[in-house]
């Protein structure tokens, strides 16, 4: 008798929740699908020539000095390329430290999508053969540009300038989308725009100081979510509940 107390006490005490990964409607990788392919034929359309490229990086250069006159500038660099992408890495951090101690597989696998966003982007930038603008012989450097789809010139220089790496820090939080869908689609939707301004705001501080050209930072937010809804749907057939 002097031990129902105490069994009473612990079926009332607290216990900690998980919450499971669940699968996405079928329908809505379709609706994924018809969309990045149709981004990628506009993206793939507004890169053929450079036209738009050249247009908006030729507003931040200086064709007396040969040089961006915002390559070097110390509050650029400060809010956008440091600040801006710590705030982005901090956020997937917490995200998977919180994750990981509520036991919320929804949120630890969001913020493994985001870093798996940026992996993605950096692979395809490391083994990219077009140089940035400031290395390009129409902005003072020394290398040949060629369209996204053309052959690659024998002194195209250093290269590893597509897709745009700094963006994609932006881009990740994109990621977030997965932790809220099924509870707060709406919170869910809103991550996905977040994402997506900041990391066009993000790849047009690049272009400014002349280290990538816009169609470089729309293709990092193309590989960025392809990379993790690609991803979330391999992971969730595995592991999700119904």
């Amino acid at each position: 008798m002097a031990q129902q107390p105490v069994a009473s006490e612990l079926s009332k005490s607290p216990t900690t929740k998980t919450k499971p990964l669940y699968r996405l409607p079928v329908r809505f990788y379709g609706y994924q699908l018809f969309a990045l392919v149709v981004l990628a034929v506009l993206f793939t359309w507004l890169s053929r020539d450079e036209t738009l490229d050249r247009a908006i990086s030729g507003f931040w250069y200086d064709a007396a000095t040969h040089h961006f006159p915002l390559q070097h500038n110390a509050l650029l660099d400060l809010l956008n390329h440091r600040l801006a992408k710590y705030f982005t890495i901090a956020l997937a951090a917490v995200t998977l430290l919180y994750g990981a101690f509520r036991r919320n597989a929804q949120l630890v696998t969001a913020a493994l999508l985001m870093g798996l966003g940026t992996l993605v982007v950096g692979v395809l930038k490391s083994a990219s053969h077009h140089s940035c603008p400031w290395d390009l012989v129409e902005y003072g450097g020394k290398a040949m540009s060629y369209p996204l789809f053309g052959s690659t010139p024998a002194d195209s220089g250093p290269g590893r300038c597509f897709p745009g790496g700094h963006a994609s820090s932006g881009f990740m939080v994109m990621g977030l989308f997965f932790a809220f869908w099924r509870e707060r689609p709406r919170l869910a939707w809103a991550c996905v725009i977040a994402g997506a301004v900041i990391g066009l705001a993000m790849g047009y501080g690049q272009v400014m100081r002349g280290a990538h050209f816009f169609s470089h930072n729309l293709w990092a937010g193309w590989w960025v979510w392809f990379s993790q809804v690609v991803a979330y749907g391999l992971i969730s057939a595995w592991f999700a509940k119904e």
